[in-house]
């Protein structure tokens, strides 16, 4: 994989953006020409569960957008997630005639988004894991395409340099870019935020957001598997390749945090550790809960916590405490103002539709989504260090996990497993 290093970033330049929270929609209208299209053509990379259900979101999106959506080329890492994904989609009645891939345009290996990619579709449906979306989204951006993209979009500090750099960079070619924090699409989050920002609360004092549920998945080495063919196949419990559960998952409500305040944290302070889990390969070297204190501008703190803990009490959630007690005590869930809308995950694709043909405002949250990432990261650094971390700080610090030299056959062991250092 190519290594691209970036210029620093400041916290300024990252909280200038997005006032106004549904990320940076403006009033840019695209060209006559793409006014008027009604066939959308998309492809796919990574070809996994978040993948597919893309694809069928995608396709449900046109049903309201009024374009007609086709997939016309497909990649994935490994051949038969690739082929799988192609058979299951024909196999399907309300799927297979927006289907358009065949075996020539069906790509696998570790370029095969550079293939999918050389189709020009109208979009990008980057689905990978976390690990790989920079160099990916990077990539779409060169090539001038729009992108639906995944959330989260790094690993590490590095990671978040080079897709800010391309964030940027999709903001001066005008690309249509949506990611997949699919509550800025719900209705009654988006309906809800506004009017918090509309002070319905007064001013918000402090927040608190819960992930706390089961591990994903945790899965056993198959016979002959590399170390890389493994990891890829058991991905979720590996850092370099999902972040650990603060950045994978519990990054949707961190940003739930970041969009109601319009900004992202100034420091953290956090803890954790692995608690249940035992050394042993199939549990790879991710942690499975973590405690932060975010501070904000204006002395605001939000309290995150994140957990994996299978069988147990689940919660997952957001609270906004206001100054207004006399207005919904004070408390808000930060949806609870709003009413119910489309399935979000279909509708931030009628979103993206929408404004491709220039029937909708202008998307483009690449920067807000690579700040959500960010603030995930930061948490998990200052839990593995114990240390307290400052936004300008991190985000300039050396911090790269993603593996060099990467093949196949080569020796992959993972990192070991985080430990806090004693004082």
């Amino acid at each position: 994989m190519s290594e691209s290093k970036q210029s620093s970033i400041s916290r300024r330049d990252f909280s200038k953006r997005a006032a106004l929270g549904a990320a940076a929609i403006t009033a840019f209208t695209l060209p006559r020409e793409a006014q008027a299209q009604d066939t959308i053509k998309i492809a796919l990379v990574g070809a996994g569960g978040r993948g597919t259900g893309a694809v069928q979101n995608a396709i449900q999106a046109g049903q309201h957008s009024g374009a007609k959506v086709e997939l016309i080329a497909l990649g994935d890492v490994i051949e038969e997630t690739a082929k799988g994904a192609v058979r299951g989609f024909k196999e399907n009645a309300n799927l297979k005639d927006s289907i358009k891939v065949d075996d020539s345009t069906t790509f696998w290996g570790l370029d095969a988004y550079q293939k999918v990619i050389a189709m020009k579709p109208d979009y990008m449906i980057l689905a990978t894991p976390p690990g790989f979306r920079p160099e990916m989204f990077e990539a779409v951006v060169n090539a001038k395409l729009n992108c639906f993209c995944e959330k989260p979009v790094a690993t590490d500090f590095n990671g978040i340099r080079r897709y800010m750099a391309a964030a940027k960079k999709s903001e001066e070619l005008k690309l249509h870019i949506v990611t997949g924090n699919q509550r800025r699409h719900q209705k009654n989050y988006v309906e809800t935020v506004e009017k918090l920002h509309d002070g319905a609360l007064g001013d918000i004092v402090a927040m608190r957001v819960y992930w706390d549920g089961g591990l994903p998945h945790a899965r056993e080495r198959k016979p002959g598997m590399s170390d890389l063919r493994y990891q890829l196949y058991n991905w979720y419990n590996f850092c370099w390749i999902c972040g650990d559960n603060i950045v994978e998952q519990h990054i949707h409500n961190l940003d739930v945090a970041n969009w109601v305040l319009n900004s992202h944290p100034v420091s953290v302070i956090a803890s954790g550790g692995r608690s249940w889990k035992p050394e042993i390969e199939k549990y790879g070297n991710i942690w499975d809960n973590f405690s932060c204190d975010y501070e904000y501008p204006n002395g605001v703190h939000v309290f995150s916590y994140c957990r994996h803990l299978n069988h147990s009490y689940d919660e997952v959630s957001e609270r906004a405490f206001g100054t207004n007690k006399n207005f919904h005590g004070g408390v808000s869930n930060c949806a609870d103002m709003g009413e119910g809308g489309l399935n979000p995950y279909v509708q931030e694709h009628v979103d993206l539709q929408n404004a491709m043909m220039g029937k909708g405002p202008y998307w483009n949250q690449a920067v807000q989504v690579c700040e959500s990432t960010m603030t995930a990261i930061m948490g998990r650094e200052a839990a593995y260090t114990g240390k307290r971390l400052v936004w300008d700080e991190a985000i300039n610090s050396d911090l790269d996990i993603f593996p060099k030299n990467m093949s196949w056959d080569a020796d992959m062991p993972p990192a070991p497993i985080p430990r806090t250092p004693m004082p």
